[in-house]
C-alpha cells in the first residue's frame, strides 16, 4: 500500500494502567493526586489526551472505585491545564483460574462486574472519552482471561453513548476489529469512531510490522485511529503509527523505560514522542483540535 503519513498527530499518554508495575518504577503513579499530577505533566509536555486508570493509593494495585476516578477527574479539571480526559472502562471483566482442573470456579483474584457497575465511574465523571475493549482475550499472566462478551459490549457501549461520552475501541487483535465494525453497523458505537490498536500484548496481536499493517488495513477509512506497542518498541511504534496514517500513544501503562537502564516519567515519554513526530515532519495537535476532530464535549463531573 502507498505511504499515507498523518501530518496532524495527537498524542495519548496512558498514565498508569492496571498492570503489576507499581513496584518496578518509582515513577508509576498510585494515588489520585499522583495520577493527576503525572497526567498534567504529560499534557504540558504535549499530550492532547490522557488515558487514566486508578490504583489503590496504599498498595498500588489496580482499583475501580468511582471515588478515586472522581478525585483524578476533579484534580485534572481544576488544574487549569487543558487536556482531553480518557477513562478506562476495562476493569471488572477479569477471570483468574487456579490451575487447569477446577474450571468451574473462578480464582480469588477474579473481578467480574455487570455493565452498570463497569461504567458507573464514566457516567459520574463524564470524561470526553472512555475505552471499550472489543473482545475477550487470554493475557500474559498465567490463566487470566479478559472477558468482554458481545452482549456485555453492546450494553456498555449504549450506556457510554447515553452518558455523552465518546467511545475509544481498544482492539488487541483483528477479530476485535471485526466485532467493533459490527457494533458500529448496529449503531451501538456512533460516529465519529475512534480505535486504539494495541500491539505486542501477549496473547493478542504481535507487534511485527506485517501484523500491524494487517490491523491498520482492517480499520475503515473513515475511522480515527491510534496505535502503540508495549515495552522497548514503544517509540518505534510512534514512528510506525504516524507513517501508516495514525495517531500515537505512549506512557507508563505500556512501557517504563526512556532508554536502556533509564526509567522514564510520563512527561519524558511524551517529550520523546513529540520529538519523533516533529522530526518526521508532522505536527502535534492540541486538545482543542482533538475535540473538534472527534466532536467531543468537555464537561465537569456530575454534582455530588
Amino acid at each position: 500500500m502507498p505511504l499515507a503519513m498523518n501530518r496532524e498527530v495527537f498524542i495519548t499518554c496512558a498514565v498508569t494502567g492496571s498492570g503489576g508495575t507499581q513496584d518496578k518504577s518509582p515513577h508509576v503513579p498510585r494515588s489520585p493526586e499522583q495520577i493527576a499530577k503525572s497526567a498534567i505533566d504529560a499534557a504540558k509536555a504535549g499530550a492532547a489526551v490522557v488515558h487514566c486508570h486508578v490504583r489503590d493509593p496504599e498498595t498500588g494495585k489496580p482499583a475501580r472505585d468511582p471515588a478515586l476516578y472522581r478525585e483524578v477527574t476533579e484534580r485534572i479539571r481544576d488544574s487549569g491545564t487543558d487536556v482531553v480526559l480518557n477513562l478506562t472502562a476495562g476493569m471488572g471483566g477479569d477471570i483468574y483460574f487456579e490451575g487447569s482442573e477446577d474450571m468451574g470456579c473462578m480464582g480469588p483474584r477474579s473481578d467480574m462486574a455487570g455493565a452498570t457497575e463497569r461504567v458507573a465511574h464514566v457516567v459520574e465523571c463524564r470524561p470526553e472519552i472512555c475505552t471499550l475493549d472489543c473482545g475477550t482475550m487470554n493475557f500474559n499472566e498465567a490463566d487470566y482471561v479478559m472477558v468482554n462478551t458481545p452482549g456485555m459490549l453492546r450494553d456498555m457501549a449504549r450506556r457510554m453513548t447515553a452518558a455523552g461520552v465518546r467511545i475509544e475501541i481498544e482492539a488487541f487483535d483483528t477479530g476485535h476489529l471485526w466485532l467493533a465494525k459490527e457494533l458500529v453497523k448496529e449503531g451501538a458505537i456512533p460516529d465519529p469512531v475512534l480505535v486504539q490498536l494495541c500491539m505486542g500484548v501477549p496473547w493478542g496481536a504481535p507487534d511485527d510490522l506485517n501484523t500491524f499493517m494487517a490491523m491498520v488495513n482492517n480499520v475503515p477509512s473513515d475511522w480515527f485511529w491510534s496505535a502503540f506497542s508495549i515495552g522497548r518498541h514503544q517509540m518505534a511504534y510512534v514512528a510506525a503509527a504516524v507513517l501508516a496514517g495514525g495517531n500515537v500513544r505512549v506512557g507508563l501503562e505500556d512501557n517504563l523505560w526512556l532508554d536502556k537502564g533509564v526509567l522514564a516519567t510520563n512527561a519524558q515519554l511524551v517529550e520523546r514522542a513529540v520529538s519523533i513526530i516533529s522530526n518526521l515532519g508532522a505536527r502535534v495537535i492540541t486538545p482543542a483540535e482533538v475535540r473538534a476532530k472527534l466532536k467531543l464535549e468537555k464537561r465537569a463531573p456530575l454534582p455530588r
